[in-house]
């Protein structure tokens, strides 16, 4: 019995022992050299999206994918002087979509980054004054 489901992008197989001690099946296919997606990066030669690459981490396929590609593609093909500028919907549409999936997206919290903030700006003059001692005391 060999169980198969879809989480989030990976796929997940239960086996048995049965399943393991019998020989593999499976044929190995060459790549095609001529796959548009394999090993493209992120534009294709034509200069359209690959949504299958790697680099994009899952992002056109999850619970906010499609959201993700009308920003992401709106910013790509924009042609406004501030690049992108005309993509504010878009991306307002992803980013309330990822808040609905923190789990999925998460997101620094405000106060985490306060407290960051404020420690940065705390070891910032503790690391002047100690310059300021270390080219005094030569």
């Amino acid at each position: 019995l060999v169980v198969s489901c879809m989480v989030g992008k990976d796929r997940i197989i239960f086996a048995t022992k049965e399943d393991h001690e019998t020989p593999s099946s499976a044929e190995l296919v060459a790549d095609d050299p001529d796959d548009p997606y394999e090993e493209q990066g992120l534009i294709l030669p034509n200069g359209d999206i690959n949504w299958n690459c790697p680099c994009l981490g899952g992002m056109a396929s999850g619970p906010c994918g499609e959201q993700f590609k009308s920003a992401f593609s709106c910013f790509h093909y924009s042609t406004e002087e501030i690049k992108g500028s005309d993509c504010v919907d878009q991306f307002r549409a992803m980013q309330e979509c990822m808040q609905k999936y923190p789990d999925l997206y998460p997101q620094e919290d405000e106060n985490e980054e306060k407290e960051k903030l404020n420690k940065d700006l705390e070891a910032a003059p503790m690391e002047a004054s100690a310059a300021k001692e270390e080219k005094g005391s030569s």
